[in-house]
């Protein structure tokens, strides 16, 4: 049998991002559980399961949308650290970052340094 979106979800979650993933879903659902299970759900279910990119790939791809986006600092750093999680360098993270200073401007790629600077004193253990 397979497993339910949320079950193949739910383990796809754990896989990048580990208990750090599974405490933003726990923190959502006394407030929105129904969002939280379509956290788990559609992203992590559906498209983080699919064939075609390595979760390294989907990771660069996420640490450049939020980076870009210059809006979802808390976001951006579970995902830096999703990213360095699945195999991504600090060097690679950085140079992601950086190049979004081209297409979402230097502010956005400066708050996306600083939080890349966050999330690597956080957790020393990575490159």
């Amino acid at each position: 049998m397979l497993p339910s979106r949320y079950e193949q979800g739910l383990a796809k979650l754990r896989e990048i991002d580990g208990d750090a993933g599974v405490r933003v879903i726990d923190s959502l659902r006394d407030i929105a559980p129904d969002f939280a299970r379509y956290l788990i759900e559609f992203p992590f279910g559906d498209i983080y399961s699919r064939p075609g990119l390595d979760l390294k790939s989907r990771e660069i791809a996420v640490v450049a949308a939020l980076t870009a986006l210059g809006n979802a600092a808390p976001q951006l750093k579970v995902h830096i650290q999703g990213a360095l999680n699945v195999g991504v360098t600090r060097d690679e993270v950085v140079e992601v970052i950086m190049q979004m200073a081209v297409y979402a401007g230097f502010p956005a790629a400066l708050n996306g340094l600083t939080a890349a600077k966050e999330v690597f004193a956080a957790g020393e253990d990575h490159r």
